[in-house]
């Protein structure tokens, strides 16, 4: 991987129950202490922008498979989802590939596959699950 470097700048205001902004060169969003934690709750959590990164990663690793395997991909779509837990911490990947209606049978299995290489080469999932977080791939793939 070629050297990378990210600025990230958040300000916060109003104490626990206050909230902040999170900024980025194409990242803007409000952040706050969930409500369940004593917070206000009207902003992304530290939790959910940690799942949005592991998603983004593997959205943009599988659109990087499926583009070198020169698939007829009509629609991407990455639905993910946290079980967080004292003990646990599991995120489930959802993608649905729509491939083009005259799409083969082999196109189909090779999109298939490229759900499972796709988690193998998402550098932010596999940092976590150096963490012991566990990540699960549960891929569609359907014809226009």
């Amino acid at each position: 991987m070629a050297d990378m470097k990210i600025n990230v700048n958040a300000v916060w205001d109003g104490g626990v129950n206050g909230n902040g902004n999170l900024k980025a060169e194409y990242l803007n969003t409000k952040i706050a202490i969930p409500a369940s934690l004593g917070g206000s709750g009207s902003g992304a959590n530290p939790k959910e922008i940690l799942v949005s990164s592991v998603t983004t990663c593997y959205t943009a690793s599988l659109t990087f498979v499926l583009a070198s395997r020169n698939l007829p991909v009509a629609e991407l779509t990455v639905n993910s989802e946290a079980n967080i837990s004292d003990n646990d911490f599991k995120i489930i990947h959802y993608p649905h590939i729509v491939l083009s209606k005259a799409a083969s049978e082999e196109q189909i299995q090779s999109a298939q596959r490229a759900t499972e290489a796709a988690d193998k080469g998402c550098e932010v999932g596999n940092l976590l699950k150096k963490a012991d977080v566990k990540i699960e791939i549960r891929g569609k793939v359907s014809l226009l």
